[in-house]
Formats: structure tokens, C-alpha cells, sequence
């Protein structure tokens, strides 16, 4: 009989600590859930999740130095298959960039062989490979909601997403969300170390492939004042892009 009683006693022990952490752990879980639909939903308006091509202008100025004009064609499946196209400037066309995974190479006409680069290596002003080859930011981070700001009358998610490995474009970013559209709004760049590599603003919403998406992104150096590069999206199209396409084969096609 004590024996059954103090079997009793410990399940009754046992639930009455085990409810709230129980409790605490779907919340956890419901709050992981919401900050990864808000993730998603952004990288929606920004770019289509099916095949797609689109036009891309950056210019890069810095005090004292001559504005830079380079531009771009981006044919995108998924956030996994990518290819960058140099257009401008004339000379390095033919220039390509081929994303798989998160592997990223540069082939180039004068060289048999691709080279390897990483997504965090500098492409152009305050540019990265990664910010044209990897533009979405599901898949490579682990997003939770930090709060909520009002800025201008709207309510903004402010997400921190951290890198889910070394081999992504940033460490650590801080990314603000429209509450009403899961519209994206600014975000900052952190380093391994911590350090506040830059920040950039989305601007100019335009219609494309029927929803609006912003058409500007303005990226600023946060320790350099005054250097910026400001990317212009145009000409977005849905394409068929199989998976042929992001091969080397089919690279020299595209020449």
C-alpha cells in the first residue's frame, strides 16, 4: 500500500512540474513558428519563390572617389540556384557567378578553370557576393522576434536572425518587418565578431510579378561615412529554369 502511495505521490509531483515547463516550451516553439512565417512571408515580397530573372544596377560613391556604375543579371530558382551575369562595365562581360547550395564559383572567359569564392567576399562597393548570388534570408539564418518598433505611425517586427553556419554572407543580422504586409524595411550586417558591418534600407515599392516589392536597396558602410552602394532592381520575369541550367555546360550558353 506505501508503495502504490508513493507512486501516487511522485506522477502528481511529477506533472505538477512538468505543466509549466511543458507550457513554456510551446510557447517557445509558437514563437520560433511565427518569427519564421514573418521570414518567410518577407522573402515573398522581396523575390518570387519560382524561377525568375531579374536586372540589377548598382552604384557605388565614396567621398573622394569617382561614382562606380556595374550591372547585373540575376537568373534565380529558389534560394539554392543562382547565376550573376556581369552586363556593365563592357569589359569583364561574360563574368559569371554560379551559386549551388552555398557553393559559389566565378567562372571567367580567360580562365579554363572556376574559382571558388565565398558568399561574405566583397563583389562590388558595399555589395557581397552573397547580397546578389543568396538574397534570401530563409534557409541560411535561425530567426526569433527581438520586439516591436513604431517607426512613422507603422509597426515594425524587428527579427535578429543568426547564421545557421560559417558559410553564409553574415553572422548575425537585425531585420525590421512590417507588421500590416511583411513588408522588409532596413536591416544591419554583423560580423563574427559582433562588429556593425553595415546597414541597408528598402525603398521605392513598385508592382512586379503582382506584388508590390521594393526596387531599391541602399546599403551603407557603418564604418566608413559616407561610402554607399545603391542597388536598382528592374525587368523581373518569372523563367523556367532547370536544374540543367546552373551547370558549367550550360554557363557557356548563357556567354
Amino acid at each position: 500500500m506505501l508503495k502504490k502511495y508513493l507512486q501516487r505521490v511522485l506522477i502528481v509531483v511529477s506533472l505538477c512540474f512538468a505543466g509549466p515547463f511543458c507550457h513554456v516550451a510551446g510557447a517557445a516553439d509558437d514563437d520560433e513558428n511565427l518569427a519564421r512565417s514573418i521570414l518567410e512571408k518577407s522573402d515573398q515580397i522581396r523575390f518570387p519563390a519560382e524561377g525568375f530573372q531579374v536586372e540589377v544596377k548598382i552604384n557605388t560613391t565614396a567621398p573622394g572617389q569617382p561614382p562606380e556604375d556595374r550591372s547585373y543579371r540575376i537568373l534565380s530558382k529558389g534560394n539554392a540556384n543562382t547565376i550573376v551575369q556581369v552586363v556593365e562595365p563592357v569589359s569583364e562581360r561574360g563574368q559569371m557567378l554560379l551559386m549551388k547550395g552555398r557553393d559559389l564559383w566565378v567562372f571567367m572567359p580567360s580562365v579554363s578553370q572556376p574559382i571558388r569564392l565565398g558568399l561574405a567576399q566583397r563583389l562590388t562597393g558595399q555589395v557581397a557576393n552573397g547580397d546578389l548570388a543568396r538574397a534570401n534570408f530563409t534557409g541560411d539564418y535561425t530567426p526569433k522576434i527581438l520586439r516591436t518598433d513604431t517607426i512613422g505611425g507603422e509597426k515594425y517586427y524587428v527579427l535578429e536572425l543568426n547564421a545557421v553556419d560559417r558559410s553564409v554572407t553574415y553572422h548575425r543580422v537585425i531585420y525590421w518587418v512590417r507588421q500590416s504586409n511583411f513588408w522588409p524595411h532596413r536591416a544591419e550586417y554583423y560580423s563574427l565578431s559582433e562588429r556593425l558591418l553595415k546597414t541597408a534600407r528598402y525603398e521605392n515599392f513598385q508592382t512586379m510579378l503582382g506584388k508590390q516589392r521594393p526596387t531599391r536597396l541602399v546599403m551603407e558602410d557603418a564604418l566608413r561615412k559616407g561610402e554607399e552602394s545603391v542597388l536598382e532592381y528592374s525587368g523581373m520575369k518569372l523563367r523556367d529554369l532547370p536544374d540543367r541550367v546552373f551547370t558549367k555546360d550550360y554557363l557557356q550558353r548563357l556567354e
